[in-house]
Protein backbone atom coordinates (compact mmCIF):
# COMPACT_ATOMS: atom_id res chain seq x y z
CA UNK A 1 0.00 0.00 0.00
CA UNK A 2 1.16 3.58 -0.98
CA UNK A 3 1.64 6.34 1.26
CA UNK A 4 -1.07 8.13 0.02
CA UNK A 5 -3.21 5.02 0.80
CA UNK A 6 -2.18 4.78 4.23
CA UNK A 7 -2.57 8.85 4.46
CA UNK A 8 -6.15 8.11 3.52
CA UNK A 9 -6.80 5.31 5.77
CA UNK A 10 -5.65 7.21 8.66
CA UNK A 11 -8.86 9.12 8.18
CA UNK A 12 -11.27 6.60 9.42
CA UNK A 13 -12.52 7.59 12.71
CA UNK A 14 -11.50 5.33 15.44
CA UNK A 15 -15.19 4.35 15.72
CA UNK A 16 -15.08 3.19 12.48
CA UNK A 17 -11.84 1.35 12.84
CA UNK A 18 -12.96 -0.35 15.97
CA UNK A 19 -16.13 -1.93 14.40
CA UNK A 20 -14.54 -2.68 11.39
CA UNK A 21 -12.01 -4.76 13.96
CA UNK A 22 -14.43 -5.71 15.32
CA UNK A 23 -17.08 -7.40 12.65
CA UNK A 24 -14.66 -7.85 10.07
CA UNK A 25 -11.25 -8.91 11.72
CA UNK A 26 -10.32 -10.67 8.61
CA UNK A 27 -11.15 -8.11 5.82
CA UNK A 28 -9.66 -5.14 4.22
CA UNK A 29 -12.99 -4.68 2.24
CA UNK A 30 -12.57 -1.47 -0.03
CA UNK A 31 -9.48 -0.36 2.04
CA UNK A 32 -6.27 -1.70 -0.53
CA UNK A 33 -7.96 -1.20 -3.92
CA UNK A 34 -10.55 1.91 -3.16
CA UNK A 35 -9.22 3.63 -0.27
CA UNK A 36 -10.80 6.78 -0.43
CA UNK A 37 -13.99 5.13 -0.91
CA UNK A 38 -13.29 2.89 1.75
CA UNK A 39 -13.00 6.39 4.05
CA UNK A 40 -16.62 7.45 3.01
CA UNK A 41 -17.89 3.96 3.32
CA UNK A 42 -16.76 3.04 6.67
CA UNK A 43 -17.23 6.43 8.52
CA UNK A 44 -20.82 6.66 7.58
CA UNK A 45 -21.90 2.93 7.62
CA UNK A 46 -19.42 1.77 10.84
CA UNK A 47 -19.31 5.08 12.94
CA UNK A 48 -22.15 8.03 12.20
CA UNK A 49 -25.30 5.46 11.52
CA UNK A 50 -24.68 2.90 14.08
CA UNK A 51 -23.95 6.24 16.55
CA UNK A 52 -26.79 7.89 15.42
CA UNK A 53 -28.70 9.00 18.69
CA UNK A 54 -32.11 6.66 18.38
CA UNK A 55 -30.86 3.97 15.53
CA UNK A 56 -28.05 3.34 18.41
CA UNK A 57 -30.56 1.83 20.64
CA UNK A 58 -31.05 -1.19 17.93
CA UNK A 59 -28.42 -4.22 19.83
CA UNK A 60 -25.84 -5.53 17.48
CA UNK A 61 -28.33 -9.06 17.12
CA UNK A 62 -31.46 -7.05 16.03
CA UNK A 63 -28.94 -4.59 13.86
CA UNK A 64 -27.77 -7.83 11.74
CA UNK A 65 -31.00 -9.54 11.58
CA UNK A 66 -32.31 -6.40 9.35
CA UNK A 67 -29.25 -6.15 7.31
CA UNK A 68 -29.29 -9.51 6.72
CA UNK A 69 -32.94 -9.08 5.21
CA UNK A 70 -32.13 -5.88 4.02
CA UNK A 71 -29.49 -8.03 1.41
CA UNK A 72 -31.50 -10.55 0.80
CA UNK A 73 -34.49 -8.35 -0.27
CA UNK A 74 -31.98 -5.88 -2.33
CA UNK A 75 -30.42 -9.44 -4.47
CA UNK A 76 -27.19 -8.15 -2.34
CA UNK A 77 -25.61 -11.61 -2.88
CA UNK A 78 -21.51 -10.69 -2.58
CA UNK A 79 -22.06 -8.27 0.25
CA UNK A 80 -24.52 -10.96 2.03
CA UNK A 81 -21.56 -13.48 2.02
CA UNK A 82 -19.35 -10.68 3.63
CA UNK A 83 -22.30 -10.23 6.21
CA UNK A 84 -23.11 -13.69 7.76
CA UNK A 85 -19.66 -13.86 9.63
CA UNK A 86 -20.50 -10.79 10.97
CA UNK A 87 -23.91 -11.47 11.73
CA UNK A 88 -22.32 -14.33 13.78
CA UNK A 89 -19.93 -12.19 15.72
CA UNK A 90 -22.63 -10.14 16.74
CA UNK A 91 -24.61 -13.16 17.99
CA UNK A 92 -27.19 -14.42 15.52
CA UNK A 93 -26.99 -18.13 15.47
CA UNK A 94 -26.70 -20.32 12.22
CA UNK A 95 -30.34 -21.17 12.97
CA UNK A 96 -31.70 -17.27 13.26
CA UNK A 97 -29.99 -16.41 9.84
CA UNK A 98 -31.15 -19.48 8.26
CA UNK A 99 -34.72 -18.50 9.25
CA UNK A 100 -34.16 -14.95 8.24
CA UNK A 101 -33.18 -16.77 4.32
CA UNK A 102 -36.28 -19.04 4.56
CA UNK A 103 -38.55 -16.80 5.02
CA UNK A 104 -37.34 -14.37 2.47
CA UNK A 105 -39.24 -17.01 0.15
CA UNK A 106 -42.46 -15.90 0.70
CA UNK A 107 -41.76 -12.23 -0.16
CA UNK A 108 -38.91 -12.62 -2.54
CA UNK A 109 -39.73 -16.17 -4.25
CA UNK A 110 -37.10 -18.77 -4.28
CA UNK A 111 -35.63 -18.29 -7.73
CA UNK A 112 -34.37 -14.92 -5.83
CA UNK A 113 -33.13 -16.66 -2.66
CA UNK A 114 -31.69 -20.29 -3.93
CA UNK A 115 -28.64 -18.38 -4.30
CA UNK A 116 -28.99 -16.92 -0.59
CA UNK A 117 -29.68 -20.34 0.59
CA UNK A 118 -26.37 -21.68 -1.11
CA UNK A 119 -24.15 -19.16 -0.28
CA UNK A 120 -25.45 -19.28 3.07
CA UNK A 121 -24.59 -23.08 3.51
CA UNK A 122 -21.06 -22.67 2.01
CA UNK A 123 -20.18 -19.67 4.35
CA UNK A 124 -21.54 -22.01 7.32
CA UNK A 125 -19.70 -24.76 6.85
CA UNK A 126 -16.64 -22.67 6.52
CA UNK A 127 -16.71 -21.27 9.84
CA UNK A 128 -17.62 -24.95 11.07
CA UNK A 129 -21.22 -25.40 11.38
CA UNK A 130 -22.25 -28.82 10.75
CA UNK A 131 -25.27 -28.88 8.48
CA UNK A 132 -28.61 -29.62 7.95
CA UNK A 133 -29.71 -27.35 11.27
CA UNK A 134 -31.77 -29.03 13.62
CA UNK A 135 -35.74 -28.57 11.67
CA UNK A 136 -38.26 -25.90 12.96
CA UNK A 137 -41.47 -26.51 11.69
CA UNK A 138 -44.15 -27.06 13.87
CA UNK A 139 -46.88 -27.71 11.08
CA UNK A 140 -47.93 -30.54 9.17
CA UNK A 141 -49.75 -30.82 6.08
CA UNK A 142 -53.16 -30.84 8.08
CA UNK A 143 -52.41 -27.98 10.72
CA UNK A 144 -50.56 -24.98 8.24
CA UNK A 145 -53.48 -23.47 7.68
CA UNK A 146 -55.37 -23.26 10.61
CA UNK A 147 -52.00 -22.36 12.65
CA UNK A 148 -51.19 -20.10 9.62
CA UNK A 149 -54.67 -18.17 9.87
CA UNK A 150 -53.80 -18.03 13.75
CA UNK A 151 -50.18 -16.50 13.06
CA UNK A 152 -52.46 -13.95 10.73
CA UNK A 153 -54.89 -12.88 13.75
CA UNK A 154 -51.83 -12.52 16.28
CA UNK A 155 -50.23 -10.15 13.88
CA UNK A 156 -53.06 -8.07 12.41
CA UNK A 157 -56.01 -8.49 14.41
CA UNK A 158 -59.43 -10.55 14.38
CA UNK A 159 -60.16 -9.14 11.03
CA UNK A 160 -57.81 -11.87 9.80
CA UNK A 161 -59.68 -15.15 10.98
CA UNK A 162 -61.67 -15.88 8.09
CA UNK A 163 -59.47 -14.37 5.15
CA UNK A 164 -58.39 -16.91 3.84
CA UNK A 165 -61.79 -17.76 2.43
CA UNK A 166 -62.36 -14.45 1.33
CA UNK A 167 -62.34 -12.41 -2.31
CA UNK A 168 -63.52 -13.61 -5.60
CA UNK A 169 -63.34 -16.83 -6.63
CA UNK A 170 -61.32 -17.19 -8.88
CA UNK A 171 -58.65 -15.42 -7.09
CA UNK A 172 -59.64 -16.79 -3.53
CA UNK A 173 -56.88 -19.78 -3.58
CA UNK A 174 -53.83 -16.55 -2.95
CA UNK A 175 -55.60 -15.66 0.45
CA UNK A 176 -55.76 -19.49 1.08
CA UNK A 177 -52.19 -19.79 0.15
CA UNK A 178 -51.45 -16.98 2.20
CA UNK A 179 -52.63 -17.86 5.26
CA UNK A 180 -51.19 -22.11 4.26
CA UNK A 181 -48.04 -21.14 3.03
CA UNK A 182 -46.53 -17.48 4.07
CA UNK A 183 -47.88 -17.80 7.91
CA UNK A 184 -48.36 -21.49 7.94
CA UNK A 185 -45.16 -22.81 6.63
CA UNK A 186 -42.97 -19.95 8.22
CA UNK A 187 -44.09 -17.21 10.10
CA UNK A 188 -44.77 -20.63 13.02
CA UNK A 189 -41.56 -21.98 12.77
CA UNK A 190 -39.33 -21.52 15.84
CA UNK A 191 -35.81 -19.85 15.34
CA UNK A 192 -37.38 -16.56 15.44
CA UNK A 193 -40.16 -15.06 17.13
CA UNK A 194 -42.76 -13.17 15.37
CA UNK A 195 -41.30 -9.93 16.31
CA UNK A 196 -38.56 -10.63 14.46
CA UNK A 197 -39.96 -12.32 11.53
CA UNK A 198 -41.94 -8.65 11.04
CA UNK A 199 -39.50 -6.50 11.14
CA UNK A 200 -37.18 -8.86 8.86
CA UNK A 201 -40.70 -8.72 6.63
CA UNK A 202 -40.32 -4.98 6.91
CA UNK A 203 -37.05 -4.84 5.43
CA UNK A 204 -37.70 -7.04 2.68
CA UNK A 205 -40.78 -5.44 1.39
CA UNK A 206 -38.62 -1.68 2.02
CA UNK A 207 -35.79 -2.74 -0.15
CA UNK A 208 -37.19 -4.21 -2.65
CA UNK A 209 -39.13 -1.43 -4.16
CA UNK A 210 -42.86 -1.52 -5.51
CA UNK A 211 -44.62 -2.83 -2.29
CA UNK A 212 -45.41 0.37 -0.62
CA UNK A 213 -48.86 -0.92 -0.07
CA UNK A 214 -47.93 -4.26 1.65
CA UNK A 215 -45.16 -2.10 3.31
CA UNK A 216 -47.64 0.31 5.03
CA UNK A 217 -49.74 -3.01 6.14
CA UNK A 218 -46.67 -4.15 7.49
CA UNK A 219 -45.48 -0.98 9.40
CA UNK A 220 -48.97 -1.19 11.01
CA UNK A 221 -48.62 -4.97 11.74
CA UNK A 222 -45.00 -4.10 13.18
CA UNK A 223 -46.64 -1.51 15.59
CA UNK A 224 -49.59 -3.78 16.32
CA UNK A 225 -47.36 -5.97 18.16
CA UNK A 226 -44.50 -4.10 19.75
CA UNK A 227 -42.13 -2.41 17.22
CA UNK A 228 -43.43 0.93 17.35
CA UNK A 229 -42.63 3.45 14.90
CA UNK A 230 -39.27 4.82 16.55
CA UNK A 231 -37.90 1.49 16.47
CA UNK A 232 -39.14 1.00 12.15
CA UNK A 233 -37.22 4.08 11.78
CA UNK A 234 -34.20 2.80 13.47
CA UNK A 235 -34.16 -0.46 11.55
CA UNK A 236 -34.59 1.68 8.40
CA UNK A 237 -31.86 4.25 8.86
CA UNK A 238 -29.62 1.63 9.91
CA UNK A 239 -30.44 -0.42 6.43
CA UNK A 240 -30.20 3.25 4.32
CA UNK A 241 -26.14 2.64 3.27
CA UNK A 242 -27.02 -0.45 2.08
CA UNK A 243 -30.07 0.31 -0.07
CA UNK A 244 -29.26 4.28 -0.69
CA UNK A 245 -31.65 7.08 0.31
CA UNK A 246 -34.59 6.63 -2.04
CA UNK A 247 -36.22 3.54 -0.56
CA UNK A 248 -35.10 4.28 2.76
CA UNK A 249 -37.33 7.51 2.40
CA UNK A 250 -40.03 5.18 0.74
CA UNK A 251 -40.16 3.11 3.56
CA UNK A 252 -40.09 6.23 6.53
CA UNK A 253 -43.15 7.31 4.52
CA UNK A 254 -45.18 3.82 4.86
CA UNK A 255 -43.78 3.89 8.62
CA UNK A 256 -45.38 7.29 8.36
CA UNK A 257 -48.52 6.59 6.82
CA UNK A 258 -48.95 3.33 9.17
CA UNK A 259 -48.32 5.51 12.28
CA UNK A 260 -51.28 8.04 11.45
CA UNK A 261 -53.32 5.14 10.47
CA UNK A 262 -53.18 3.78 14.15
Amino acid sequence: MSRKQKDTIMNISPAAEQYHRTFFPNSELLRQDDPDMAQIIENFAFDEVPNEPGVNDLDDRTRYLAILATLLGSQSLTEFRGIVPAAMIAGLTPVEIKEATYQAVAYLGIARVYPFIAALNEVLRAQGVELPLPPQSTTTPETRREAGTQAQVDIFGEDMKDFYKSGPEETRHINRWLAANCFGDYYTRTGLNLKQREMITFCFLATQGGCEPQLTSHARANMRIGNDCHFLIAVASQCMPYIGYPRTLNALRCVDEAAKSM
